[in-house]
């Protein structure tokens, strides 16, 4: 997070090696709310396991937690939306733990990784060229495109008008050069 509002916040790049099924959420209360957070964690995927970590360093009066989902783009989902945000009081923490993988858990991810890379590639070339995935519906975009022209005409046409008087916005050939 930014320290004053002028500076851009951080932005933390993830890889796939980066990325894991495994989280580890730390600054959690001491109350015994294990289940309650297992809870929280499983709006976002089916949570395989939820248990306090006892051999992380944590602050005073606060828990480790050790999750597990059962898919890559679950705990990606849960760590985007849960990581610094509040739960009973205290902000999370949520950071990936791909050290807790094994070799079967990598290849798996790497698999899954390719196969959604090569479905998008997939899907952009068979697009035709110039086109995007997020253009407009077919039937609306001949009549919104007039309109839209014919509202831009308008608005240069306005604009045209209001400053044809004003010296300060006089057309400038450019073969000459325009001095202030």
């Amino acid at each position: 997070m930014p320290r004053d509002r002028d500076e851009p916040p951080a932005v933390r790049v993830y890889t796939v090696c980066d990325e894991s099924k495994y989280l580890i959420v730390r600054n959690v209360p001491s109350l015994g709310c294990g289940d309650d957070l297992a809870n929280l964690f499983g709006t976002y995927g089916p949570v395989e396991e939820c248990k306090p970590m006892d051999a992380e360093n944590c602050e005073p009066y606060t828990d480790v937690f050790f999750i597990k989902f059962s898919q890559v783009s679950n705990a990606r989902f849960a760590k985007r939306k849960l990581d610094e945000s509040v739960f009973l009081g205290n902000r999370l923490q949520v950071t990936y733990a791909p050290h807790f993988e094994s070799l079967l858990d990598t290849k798996e991810k790497l698999e899954v990784r390719r196969k959604e890379v090569l479905g998008r590639v997939k899907s952009s070339a068979a697009r035709p060229q110039g086109t995007s995935q997020y253009s407009l519906p077919q039937g609306s975009s001949n009549g919104n495109q007039h309109q839209m022209n014919s509202n831009k005409r308008e608005y240069v046409k306005t604009i045209h008008a209001s400053h044809s008087g004003d010296p300060r916005f006089s057309h400038v050939p450019s073969n000459k050069t325009l001095c202030l």
